[in-house]
């Protein structure tokens, strides 16, 4: 079984107030997360190895943007969201 079979997916945005770079002025941005939340129980086809892996695994959030327009009119160039986590486990 692959990693996916052990959760449901779905997207969520989350408000994060990011400064940008070039222009220095703080604004909220809407950032793109992927949450994968654990099943209750794993399906029929596992075996031995995939039930442990199902034991230790963990619901999460993964940031799927990695880049951001700056919301300023005079400047809106794009800057990396480098200090915002990638991955949050949410248990």
């Amino acid at each position: 079984m692959e990693e996916r079979d052990f959760f449901d997916e779905r997207m969520e945005k989350k408000l994060a107030t990011l400064n940008c770079p070039h222009c220095h002025q703080a604004a909220e941005y809407e950032v793109t997360w992927v949450v994968r939340t654990k099943k209750r129980q794993l399906g029929g086809r596992a075996d031995e190895r995939d039930r442990a892996r199902f034991a230790k695994a963990r619901s999460y959030m993964l940031r799927k943007d990695d880049l951001m327009a700056c919301k300023n009119m005079r400047c809106r160039k794009r800057f990396e969201i480098s200090g915002v986590q990638s991955v949050v486990f949410t248990e």
